[in-house]
């Protein structure tokens, strides 16, 4: 793994915003000065890492489920049927994205965005035509687009017509591009798709049904928006009685893998494995360790302790709900650029990667996406 330094494309930004991405932050958050170059035989380690840690995070949700251990996760047991039956019914996962430090031949695992990932338009689409016009004679780990097509083919199958809703909040254009890239690719599978903001979602109680904003009834839908969020709205109840007529994608069962609890379990379960990091819900390392709430996402409140002393931390909204304390793993440092392996799994299974850069130990809503290739 080598940080390479590279010449941006001539009117770069002109060609991104072509391609779709319009989330670039002043041209602060995608860069191609500089990319990524890997050997084979590390793509292939880090895509058997991928598949691998899922397997065992699958065991984990068995194990916990069966145990029901959802007021260790936090999970109103209300909700314990509903995420139990979704997973014996094995219902569709999409995709979701593993951030793993990969550091001389290390491969740990830092946490899971099992429900609401973002950064997969740049993953798919813009990294792979900077490749085409960077680096034509490379590859790149990346067949998140073509998996992507495929899956919805499976997820055709426990749709009751071909009509697919897609969702997410309204004041996030990140999501709102990632969403609309996602509807682009089932448009491309052949589904037909309609898409409503959250605040748009509607319960009809005549017909015991969610519907969107033509007041339609909803049996298929895609949603970028955190199961916690989900489980605390007034309609929360209405994802219990109406399971049989409403798929949600991510499906229930998500709550348990998108919980940082999750990774206390994957220690527990997996103490030998060299991906999982040791994870406690106490400060139980003489050594050095991250600070993480257990439903922060993009970095916020988290605290990293090296030698007895806090080093790097951020602030954020979140914290009240508990923490969880996993063991330290670094970063690799290329001359104070600190990367994390995002890599993506489509329908459960690893399908490409997107590298995320910071000048800090703690990667945020901030940090630079910067490309990738292998020789």
């Amino acid at each position: 793994m080598k940080r390479i330094e590279c010449t941006p494309r001539p009117n770069w930004q002109n060609t991104i915003e072509q391609q779709g991405f319009l989330f670039n932050e002043g041209g602060n958050y995608w860069k191609e000065n500089a990319a990524y170059c890997f050997t084979e035989s590390e793509i292939l380690s880090i895509e058997k890492a991928t598949n691998d840690i899922f397997s065992m995070c699958c065991e984990a949700v068995e194990y916990v489920i069966k145990r029901e251990w959802y007021d260790r996760f936090l999970i109103d047991r209300k909700y314990a049927d509903l995420i139990r039956w979704s997973w014996l019914e094995d219902q569709p996962s999409l995709y979701g994205r593993m951030d793993l430090s990969v550091n001389n031949g290390s491969i740990k695992l830092l946490e899971f965005n099992a429900d609401t990932p973002t950064s997969l338009l740049e993953s798919s689409v813009i990294q792979w035509y900077w490749m085409k016009d960077v680096k034509p004679m490379a590859d790149q780990f990346n067949s998140i687009h073509e998996k992507m097509m495929a899956h919805y083919q499976v997820i055709r199958k426990w749709m009751k017509s071909n009509r697919m809703h897609f969702c997410c909040n309204q004041d996030s254009l990140e999501d709102l591009m990632t969403v609309k890239y996602m509807e682009d690719v089932a448009q491309q599978a052949g589904l037909d798709t309609r898409f409503l903001y959250m605040d748009q979602l509607g319960f009809d109680t005549q017909r015991e049904c969610f519907t969107d904003d033509q007041f339609d009834p909803i049996e298929t839908i895609f949603k970028l928006y955190p199961y916690e969020w989900m489980l605390a709205e007034e309609f929360g109840p209405e994802l219990i009685t109406t399971r049989e007529q409403c798929c949600w994608i991510e499906p229930a069962w998500k709550t348990i893998l998108s919980n940082k609890m999750i990774l206390c379990v994957l220690h527990e379960l997996f103490p030998k494995s060299p991906y999982i990091l040791p994870c406690k819900t106490s400060r139980p390392f003489s050594g050095d360790y991250v600070e993480k709430p257990i439903y922060s996402r993009e970095g916020a409140n988290v605290d990293i302790w090296i030698n007895g002393k806090s080093v790097e931390k951020t602030d954020g909204e979140y914290g009240s709900e508990g923490y969880v304390y996993q063991q330290y793993a670094a970063l690799p440092d290329f001359n104070g650029n600190y990367p994390v392996i995002g890599s993506w799994l489509i329908g459960g299974e690893a399908a490409g990667m997107g590298i995320r850069e910071s000048d800090g130990l703690i990667t945020g809503n901030t940090s630079r996406f910067v490309p990738h290739y292998f020789e």
